[in-house]
């Protein structure tokens, strides 16, 4: 029995895609993703000085077949990132607790839901 393979249709989405990615469209895509996840934190920081939320940055990780984006905060005292005491709770010098407030989540993840919608967008065309 012969095998019979047939092919309909092209692969210029495919290729459109491929070209866009080898041409840095897709760090364009990072970087506008980077810049939004900045802004979510920063408006989701508790604020007494204001120091924490102005302190959101990114970085975007490439590596072959791998890449990231990275949310940091910059303001550290005492060795210690400010930004996670405020997410997890911290012990005071008196012994006291301060509890955590869950906002990290929260913020990014309707930046995370853009991310996944845009990625769909891009790869089913």
């Amino acid at each position: 029995m012969p095998l019979r393979v047939t092919q309909s249709g092209g692969f210029d989405k495919a290729q459109k895609y491929l070209r866009g990615l080898s041409d840095g469209d897709m760090f364009a895509t990072l970087d506008k993703f980077g810049q939004a996840g900045v802004a979510a934190l920063a408006s989701a920081t508790p604020a007494e000085s204001g120091l924490t939320g102005a302190s959101w940055y990114y970085e975007i990780v490439r590596r072959p077949g791998y890449y990231s984006i990275r949310w940091r905060n910059s303001h550290v005292e005492n060795g210690q990132t400010i930004a996670i005491l405020l997410q997890y709770g911290h012990g005071t010098r008196r012994g006291g607790y301060v509890q955590g407030r869950d906002y990290i989540m929260p913020a990014i993840r309707p930046v995370f839901d853009q991310i996944d919608a845009e990625m769909r967008r891009v790869v089913n065309g």
